[in-house]
């Protein structure tokens, strides 16, 4: 594959953990990109016909249409692998492929649909008060379980390996989004892992991505998140999958 670096269309905005970690993708390898940055549960007919599963991101580019966030990465690594974002070795590829994976599913599931979901999607969304009684169990009891695991991975210091990979973003990630439903991880009882996240995110590709997020996480329409990301030098698409109103969408990855 060529190595010059195709505009990319990216579908999905950077409060979605999974967006952003597509967007630090595309920062770190130097592909350019415009962004339409619908919320999922917005997306019109088109939207549902290029991603079935009705997730972002939804990536286009000259070769493909893919609506898997780790799809997404694997795509770029291979068709861009300077600089590379996933070890050569095999064991530890498949490693970063796990780690990534566990991210995306268990601790996706936990902080996006158990925590965000219910303290900020649906009040700001649909209109619903918050289940806090859903929201204290994941943060007492379902968390836990998956910072635990996370600390026994956490390296000591630096990144999994040498260099930052797709696995160490598909886990910092998810940080940013527990912080904006106002739970902070508790630095004593995993001391490796939220140091390896702090790590990963002051990677100034992950930086600039995560306060694109925390700006729009203040705005309240489409218009505001597409003229914010204007001003904050974001090209933005002409034209939008969003639709009027909102539905109801399974996934957010």
């Amino acid at each position: 594959m060529s190595d010059q670096r195709e505009v990319a269309t990216i579908i999905g905005g950077p409060v979605s953990p999974y967006v952003r970690k597509v967007l630090a993708v595309c920062t770190l390898k130097g592909v350019p990109y415009r962004v339409d940055p619908i919320v999922p549960f917005f997306g019109n007919e088109e939207f549902s016909r290029l991603s079935p599963l009705r997730r972002v991101p939804v990536f286009i580019d000259d070769q493909v249409t893919l609506c898997d966030s780790t799809v997404i990465c694997e795509y770029l690594d291979e068709r861009y692998p300077s600089p590379r974002l996933m070890p050569s070795d095999p064991a530890q590829r498949a490693r970063a492929r796990w780690l990534e994976e566990y991210a995306d599913t268990r601790f996706g599931n936990v902080t996006i649909w158990q925590i965000f979901y219910h303290t900020v999607i649906a009040p700001f969304v649909f209109g619903k008060e918050r289940d806090t009684a859903r929201i204290e169990r994941a943060v007492t009891q379902e968390l836990p379980k998956v910072m635990d695991y996370l600390e026994q991975h956490a390296p000591a210091e630096g990144f999994l390996f040498a260099d930052i990979s797709t696995a160490d973003l598909a886990v910092a990630v998810f940080e940013p989004n527990l912080r904006w439903s106002r739970v902070e991880l508790d630095k004593a009882r995993w001391p490796r892992a939220t140091a390896w996240m702090a790590r990963v995110a002051e990677v100034p590709a992950v930086a600039s991505v995560t306060k694109l997020g925390g700006m729009l996480m203040r705005a309240s329409s489409l218009e505001q998140h597409r003229s914010l990301l204007a001003e904050a030098g974001v090209a933005v698409t002409e034209a939008t999958l969003a639709a009027p109103k909102p539905q109801q969408s399974p996934a957010l990855m």
